[in-house]
């Protein structure tokens, strides 16, 4: 049996950290996709203000099986 997947791209934040906006981002898209398999975090930013880190971000890539 084949399947055929398709890959998203969508961006995720947090004020705690990386791994926060990641499992905030997939959290997310299970709402809305079914059959999420995989996901790979394309780019990492933080927001900086008076030299502090006051955010976090992260675009992933996630993967879904179509029906």
């Amino acid at each position: 049996m084949s399947s055929v997947a398709r890959v998203i791209e969508i961006s995720a934040q947090s004020h705690k950290s990386f791994e926060d906006a990641i499992q905030s981002g997939l959290a997310r898209a299970e709402k809305t996709l079914r059959n999420v398999t995989s996901a790979w975090v394309k780019d990492q930013r933080v927001d900086v203000k008076k030299g502090k880190i006051t955010g976090y971000q992260v675009n992933l890539l996630v993967t879904f099986i179509l029906d």
